[in-house]
């Protein structure tokens, strides 16, 4: 087993050794408590994972070959609109959980949650659209 799975497993005793001793009153609390660190775990493992993702990436962008518009292995070069769509859809996983929790607004908040990453992709997608048109070279 490896040192995360410990850590998990010892937090998680730790947790059902205080409920023995605090008494139920107290679980909803230690369960909120285990379930945030938790959750901070998870948010770490996938901005490694996207982190990781995002680096196999960028070699392919800047080895590419420049006749064809593809790498070596003939992949299209990764613009960065895709990653900022990874990284939103990746994200928003986690805001999700947190934004449609009841303390948070419950479905008020999960929609402002994904109106914000909805507004940020569109301006994201609007800004790179009129950067294109800029950089065309005009007619005279």
């Amino acid at each position: 087993m490896d040192t995360r799975q410990d850590d998990l497993r010892h937090d998680l005793d730790a947790t059902l050794q205080a409920r023995k001793e605090l008494g139920k009153e107290y679980e909803n609390e230690l369960v909120d408590s285990f379930m945030k660190r938790l959750d901070a775990r998870l948010d770490a493992r996938v901005e490694r994972s996207v982190a990781e993702r995002m680096d196999d990436y960028a070699p392919s962008y800047r080895d590419r070959d420049r006749d064809r518009g593809r790498d070596r292995r003939g992949w299209a070069p990764v613009r960065s609109g895709n990653r900022l769509a990874v990284v939103s859809l990746a994200l928003g996983i986690p805001l999700t959980a947190i934004a449609a929790s009841p303390e948070s607004g419950g479905f008020a908040g999960l929609l402002a949650c994904w109106a914000g990453i909805v507004g940020v992709n569109f301006a994201a997608a609007l800004g790179s659209r009129r950067d294109r048109r800029d950089q065309r070279p005009r007619g005279d």
